[in-house]
């Protein structure tokens, strides 16, 4: 029996971290946003931690709080993992491109470019785009779900059918015959569907994994659906335990349902682990650097316990009369735990510095809580491992790498070394060029 063994991610979504205001952080370069030496350091760090892949986020557009809070992606993200190619050698590049604003061959050749740049180590998380104010910068609007995802399929099929228009063995170049391709081997893919169509072919040889990988971070039916057919890694988001395993198990399925392998795909959750010498001292960390947001977050605070609570009182804890009232609001899923550390007598201050409204759980304290969290989600089967959003790049991916990794090799379920080079054999998946065959014959 193969011994399952963690796989982590880093998030590179900013030039500083992930909390909202890490660009003011002591040590921190507030110029970092167009640092690109800095995001080098950073993947360094990482792939220094045996870290299969970053994951680098888009956005099409500013993002909201920029007036006091970091933008939510990097500068572009595929310029940037073309500089952090260059100065790695192992760790995977993961970016996000949206088939909603991109034309098929665009993608189809930055992705295999990077991919054979890298030495076959690029990611392409396919995603459709939702934002209005995104939409605006195209002189469009958001489309209908149906049909954002029909295009998504499209454009997926597209792609993957140019990025194997090159035949892998069509790059003779024979300096004595003087032959350099074998153009009987470069095939015009002539594909044209409702929304996107391509002659081909792409003039790009394959990498040594074949082509990118792809992820998924869709929900729902139509994100499944996607997932199942063509991703091999799911960006995901859960609260629980049961949700991550809920959400893995769905996505497994979809891929039997494909005619694939399920464990062709591997889920990843977020968490977004507030590192410390104790868990006060991860507390007081993360007050010193949100605490001009704290008042603003209580009243959401209070909806989400079913409280109305007064921003005055940030270093009081609830009162007996209000832990009597209080209950998890049922519309929200971190509402829970919440509850949880509320009842544990923090006070409101500390209860947001716990990350309670965070966008993944935030485990806090030292090293070993957070490896703990992250054993127990693995142990449980309901990941395959994670994607992680340091508070602030500058000091927490070191502090993670030296202090958080070391603990989950010790325990024996991280490994201490890559096992390839590639991106498909740091997450165990097979190697693909050109389009699925079984999807071809089950459709």
């Amino acid at each position: 029996m193969t011994t399952r063994t963690m796989i982590l991610g880093m998030h590179l979504g900013t030039g500083y971290g992930s909390q909202a205001l890490s660009w003011r952080a002591p040590g921190v370069n507030p110029a970092s946003y167009t640092d690109f030496d800095a995001q080098v350091r950073y993947a360094q760090a990482a792939e220094r931690g045996k870290f299969a892949f970053l994951f680098l986020p888009d956005s099409l557009a500013v993002t909201q709080g920029i007036e006091h809070e970091v933008p939510q992606a990097t500068l572009e993200p595929m310029l940037t993992l073309a500089a952090i190619a260059r100065a790695t050698e192992r760790i995977g590049l993961v970016a996000t491109g949206s088939t909603t604003f991109n034309e098929p061959y665009n993608l189809a050749r930055q992705f295999k470019a990077l991919d054979v740049m890298s030495h076959g180590r690029a990611g392409w998380n396919a995603v459709t785009t939702s934002d209005p104010t995104a939409a605006a910068n195209f002189g469009q609007t958001i489309a209908d779900r149906p049909e954002r995802y029909g295009r998504a399929h499209e454009v997926i099929q597209v792609v993957q059918a140019l990025w194997g228009s090159w035949q892998e063995d069509a790059w003779v170049k024979n300096a004595a015959t003087g032959t350099f391709v074998d153009n009987s081997k470069l095939t015009p893919v002539n594909l044209h569907g409702t929304y996107v169509a391509s002659r081909g072919p792409l003039p790009i040889p394959p990498s040594e994994q074949g082509q990118p990988v792809i992820f998924s971070a869709g929900g729902g039916a139509y994100g499944l659906t996607l997932a199942g057919r063509y991703a091999n890694g799911v960006i995901g988001a859960a609260f629980t335990i049961e949700d991550a395993r809920a959400q893995r198990d769905a996505a497994r399925e979809a891929v039997r349902q494909a005619g694939r392998d399920p464990d062709e795909i591997k889920y990843f959750a977020g968490v977004m682990p507030a590192l410390g010498t104790s868990v006060q001292d991860a507390l007081e960390r993360r007050i010193a650097l949100n605490e001009d947001l704290f008042p603003n977050r209580v009243r959401y605070l209070g909806a989400m316990l079913g409280l109305s609570l007064d921003a005055s009182l940030l270093d009081q804890p609830l009162s007996a009369a209000q832990l009597s009232e209080a209950h998890a609001s049922p519309g929200d899923p971190r509402a829970a735990r919440a509850l949880d550390v509320a009842r544990a007598g923090w006070t409101l201050r500390e209860v947001l510095a716990h990350g309670v409204i965070d966008y993944h759980p935030t485990p806090v304290g030292p090293p070993t809580a957070i490896a703990d969290h992250l054993q127990e989600w693995f142990d449980a089967e309901a990941v395959d491992g994670f994607w992680v959003s340091p508070d602030v790049n500058e000091t927490d991916i070191d502090t993670f790498v030296d202090e958080v990794v070391p603990i989950l090799q010790e325990r024996g379920i991280y490994p201490t070394d890559y096992d390839g080079t590639t991106l498909r054999e740091h997450l165990g998946v097979p190697r693909q060029y050109g389009a699925d065959a079984r999807l071809a014959s089950s459709s």
